[in-house]
């Protein structure tokens, strides 16, 4: 196997003996110079093959042990899932869950609405939300709120061959000119050009999709965040009244109002993309 690139020490794009590009996984892997031939396989634990290029980067800010841990459990679910999924899916899924043990460390926690309808569309999606809801606080030690079995469960529905969410067309009409108009929105404020072909990109436009989903269908989160909204908009007064321009947009041209929980992911997400 040709190592290429090194991402990280235990992460590198390679190339296999059929010349396919992959990410690798192993601890060492990527600590020498490349390219150079690997000729001990054994140090490969993981592979990822058609990984596209905006999720590669990515990879060096998962911490190796969450990806390990989200590929081990996919493999120990796949013979349960009645259809295939997108090849980023363990990638997306590992940034989810750091996220969310990062969130959870905190004291941030995000109450969706009732897992009841989507249980009764999606029993197996919530069925394997909970599998994992119930691995992280087994290996990591962190309680995750309830609400994150939903928050698994979308990446499952989502990462359906069709990848989309099919009870709520709505969105599907105009989410691009609203995803479009916000992401302007905050090139304005900051006088900056949002790269939309990095993965935290994709992430905000995921996030996005769930909160005009939610707002469409009038299942506002609810939460005790209201101390940790004022909170974060002391800490970032700029990125807040950012967020209060494409709430105002949202109000005039849609007809729905966020709430300040709602508001408060918002801050969370849009800081992110600025940061990068």
């Amino acid at each position: 196997m040709l190592v290429l690139k090194k991402i990280n020490n235990n992460v590198a794009v390679c190339k296999d003996g059929n010349q396919r590009e992959l990410i690798a996984f192993g601890k060492g892997i990527g600590f020498q110079a490349t390219p150079y031939e690997l000729t001990d396989l054994r140090k490969v634990e993981r592979t990822f093959y058609d990984v596209p290029p905006q999720y590669i980067s990515l990879l060096s800010d998962i911490p190796y042990e969450v990806v390990q841990f989200t590929a081990r459990h996919l493999l120990e679910i796949q013979d349960e899932l009645p259809y295939e999924t997108n090849a980023s899916l363990a990638l997306t899924l590992a940034d989810h869950i750091a996220f969310v043990i990062e969130r959870s460390k905190k004291g941030i926690y995000v109450r969706m609405p009732s897992i009841y309808e989507l249980e009764l569309n999606y029993p197996l999606e919530v069925k394997i939300g909970r599998y994992f809801v119930s691995a992280v606080k087994r290996e990591f030690k962190v309680r995750l709120p309830k609400s994150e079995i939903q928050g698994i469960a979308m990446h499952f529905i989502n990462a359906r061959d069709r990848l989309r969410i099919e009870n709520v067309p709505c969105i599907e009409q105009h989410f691009e000119e609203i995803l479009q108009k916000t992401t302007k929105i905050i090139e304005q404020e900051f006088h900056i050009r949002v790269r939309q072909d990095t993965f935290n990109y994709s992430r905000f436009a995921m996030h996005l999709q769930y909160l005009l989903n939610r707002a469409f269908e009038q299942k506002p989160i609810d939460s005790s965040n209201l101390q940790m909204y004022q909170s974060a908009c002391d800490e970032f007064p700029d990125i807040a009244h950012c967020v209060d321009r494409i709430c105002d947009y949202y109000d005039r041209t849609w007809k729905f109002n966020l709430s300040e929980e709602e508001r408060l992911y918002l801050i969370m997400h849009v800081n992110r993309v600025c940061a990068k």
